[in-house]
């Protein structure tokens, strides 16, 4: 007996000896020989890594309105499983398709879509109807839920998970401009396809412990990298003139149902870009709805075209460089033939008529005799490649088309490119930095669509700066073209821009319509490309602007007739907004002049976007402070009278927190006023017009010092007087300024006189021969 004890005990002893040595082996294996493999799959266990989104970069117009920006979307899912259980396919196809606007035999295919094992799906989403939906739409999904929810039992049988989509507010506005983001999240088109890298950010993530449970336990060791979001744009084009630029191109396309339309206005003296639109347009929120491809096309940088006599601003510009242009000196116009090929004055013969006459009838004879006889093919070609056609431009726009121009070898096609056909082809944006650079002096620039990058991670911002190509002409030499193409618009008689005539401003310009080349037909005798392209004010300018219409229907539909009533729309109410007051009005009285001065509307109460629309078709200039919904003060007050050009400001919110308006030129009045609007203090150096602004912060008070001068100051740059001198000296003073603007404004109201009537030589300023009758 107690030798079987024995026998026992080892027994058991050596299979627990024995279990401890398997035990501790095993032990050893896990934590030393495969530790790295265990530990791995327990971090996957313990471990999350949760991916945190960065936001694109949102793209404003200069004066920070938003365009395009990432907003929150919804996509919607169903879930076919809970729904067969339910028995409720019939109920949720039903609403769920009227919600959404998708085919109810296409949802419903979703709703009862099943694996290839023959299950039901547990998740399905409703693609496209479904995808990143507006939160107004979520709403009515929620609302759906909740009486699934409630009459059975079925919230989760639609399910909605939170997104981001990209959103441009102002829908169609500049549409080609910005392109779009496709639902998948990729560029697509304009701005957001050639600044994508600068607009894309890097996600960041947060990495931490778990339980089972998936809550955060209390001693996990968190890993957290930020996002980097993408940089913010801030445009060149300014949304109130990109809005009357396509404002016109509706009212003009309902009058003349054309093929095709482009806009382009720029600062001439930077190229910044102030609006460029296209017609037709899309919606880059729903672009999924346009089907025809050719909404999409950005005519202004895409389309290549003959342009017909606004291409003779090269050839005149080439002329009067090379000193071999006499605005006095005579030809006759009549049908020629050069090179076998026939050429008239769109078949007139006007006689014998000076250059300057052939300049404002846009003679084709004067521009052969210019471009083939004086300057020859050589030096014409040499201007033609100096503004640059032939070449891209540069413009920050995908897709630039630029269709280089063949030598020109024959007679025939040197003397057709004189007056912009054969083989000239340009783009309408290089047009408008050839015209640009008559009116700043001679200087070709590159256009330019992004004004500041900025950075929101650390607030840094990057100046997008002018760039000038060369200097094509001398400043002198493009003076007196602008003079000449002045003439064209400002000679109501025979001038063929005499429609874009603007009272007040002085008008720089030409027409031109061009025959369309039909393949395998020649040139069409009933389908025109017209346009007009030019600058105001001649003596400073603000604006150039190109105005093309593809194919206008009717008769007799020139450039003259349907493209320059567009650009004088456009440019006199950018000049007002502008700020670019006009100084004097006609009136029945040929030899008095009044000043222009309306009421101020009263907007208080308004939502700002009523008061924007009110305000824009009345064409007064204006700016918003704060970012409230409606406005809750303004000034000037309703029903005061206002000078020309100033604006009106509108206070949306009560906050310390808003952005001082830029306040530069205003005088001293306005700007307190304006500063009293948002209750900021005020310290005053000098007198006379704001000419800078400084903001300091003590607390919660903000005060703004502002720096002013006369406006004889910042004319000439001598000082003004102590302002605690002599009264002698003031009155002085004001006497002189008394005396000055006295002197000004008759010889404006004379120079006005003698251009309109032609019967004497024109303003000096013009730099133009006197006009032959």
């Amino acid at each position: 007996m107690v030798k079987r004890i024995k026998m026992r005990t080892l027994l058991i002893g050596g299979c627990i000896t024995l279990f401890f040595l398997v035990l501790i082996t095993r032990i050893f294996f896990i934590q030393v020989v495969n530790s790295s493999t265990w530990k791995g799959y327990a971090s996957e266990l313990v471990e999350r890594e949760q991916t945190i989104k960065a936001s694109r970069g949102s793209i404003t117009d200069r004066n920070g309105n938003i365009l395009a920006t990432d907003a929150p979307a919804y996509t919607v899912s169903v879930n076919p499983e809970l729904i067969h259980e339910l028995g409720i396919e019939d109920v949720v196809t039903t609403k769920l398709a009227a919600i959404l606007g998708k085919n109810e035999s296409e949802l419903r295919a979703l709703v009862t879509a099943k694996n290839k094992d023959g299950e039901f799906y547990k998740q399905r989403e409703v693609r496209s109807e479904g995808y990143k939906i507006s939160p107004e739409l979520a709403a009515k999904v929620t609302a759906l839920r909740e009486e699934l929810k409630e009459d059975y039992k079925a919230q989760n049988a639609i399910v909605m998970a939170q997104e981001s989509k990209r959103f441009y507010p102002e829908e169609t506005l500049a549409s080609h401009l910005l392109g779009y983001m496709s639902r998948d999240g990729k560029a697509v088109n304009g701005l957001e396809v050639s600044y994508d890298e600068e607009l894309t950010g890097t996600d960041g993530y947060l990495n931490y412990q778990k339980d089972a449970k998936g809550v955060k336990l209390p001693d996990s060791q968190d890993n957290y990298l930020p996002p980097q979001n993408g940089n913010n744009l801030k445009l060149t084009i300014d949304d109130t003139i990109q809005f009357y630029i396509e404002d016109a191109i509706k009212e003009a396309v309902a009058q003349y149902n054309p093929l095709s339309m482009t806009v382009i206005a720029a600062d001439p003296n930077t190229m910044e870009i102030l609006g460029m639109a296209n017609w037709p347009n899309f919606n880059p929120n729903t672009y999924w709805e346009t089907p025809d491809q050719k909404n999409f096309i950005n005519h202004a940088t895409q389309s290549i075209y003959e342009p017909g006599s606004t291409f003779k601003i090269v050839t005149l510009a080439g002329a009067v460089e090379e000193k071999l242009f006499d605005p006095n000196a005579t030809f006759e116009s009549k049908r020629i033939n050069i090179g076998g090929y026939s050429i008239s004055d769109n078949g007139h013969a006007y006689g014998r008529i000076s250059y300057l006459e052939g300049v404002k009838r846009s003679s084709n004879i004067a521009f052969v005799n210019l471009g083939y006889s004086m300057l020859g093919g050589e030096r014409l070609r040499h201007y033609i490649d100096e503004f640059g056609f032939g070449q891209k431009t540069g413009i920050d726009l995908p897709s630039e088309s630029a269709s280089p121009i063949k030598p020109l070898v024959y007679k025939s096609e040197i003397a057709t490119a004189a007056y912009g056909h054969g083989l000239v082809q340009v783009t309408p944006i290089q047009q408008v930095a050839a015209i640009s650079a008559i009116a700043n002096g001679g200087k070709l620039m590159v256009p330019h669509l992004v004004k500041e990058i900025i950075n929101p991670n650390d607030e840094t911002t990057e100046v997008i700066k002018p760039k000038e190509v060369r200097q094509v002409i001398s400043k002198e030499s493009a003076k007196l073209v602008s003079g000449y193409l002045e003439q064209v618009v400002a000679d109501q008689q025979i001038g063929t821009g005499r429609n874009a005539y603007i009272e007040g401003y002085r008008v720089a310009g030409k027409t031109g319509t061009a025959r369309k080349w039909v393949n395998g037909e020649g040139y069409s005798k009933t389908k025109d490309v017209v346009s007009f392209i030019g600058f105001a004010p001649v003596n400073d300018p603000k604006i150039a602007m190109l105005v093309m219409i593809d194919q206008p229907s009717g008769s007799n539909i020139g450039g003259g007739t349907a493209a320059a009533p567009v650009f004088k729309k456009i440019v006199s109410q950018t000049l007002q907004y502008m700020g670019v007051p006009k100084d004097t009005a006609k009136t029945t009285d040929k030899k008095a002049s009044t000043v222009i001065q309306t009421k101020t509307p009263d907007l208080t109460g308004k939502t700002a976007k009523q008061a924007r629309s009110q305000l824009l078709n009345a064409g007064i200039a204006y700016e918003t402070l704060g970012k409230g919904e409606s406005v809750i003060r303004q000034y000037p007050a309703a029903g005061e009278f206002m000078n020309p050009g100033q604006r009106i400001y509108l206070l949306t919110e009560d906050s310390s927190s808003m952005k001082v308006p830029d306040l530069t030129g205003e005088s001293l009045r306005d700007a307190m006023e304006v500063l009293s609007l948002m209750k900021v203090g005020v310290i005053v150096k000098g007198e006379g017009y704001v000419v800078s602004q400084k903001e300091q912060v003590s607390g919660e008070q903000r005060t703004i010092q502002l720096t002013l001068q006369t406006a004889k100051a910042a004319v000439t740059g001598i000082a003004d007087e102590d302002p605690e001198s002599s009264d002698t000296a003031l009155e002085d003073e004001g006497k002189e300024t008394s005396e000055e603007s006295g002197k000004t404004g008759e010889t404006s109201s004379s120079d006005e006189t003698k251009t309109s009537t032609n019967e004497t030589e024109p303003s000096s300023d013009a730099a133009v021969d006197p006009v032959l009758p």
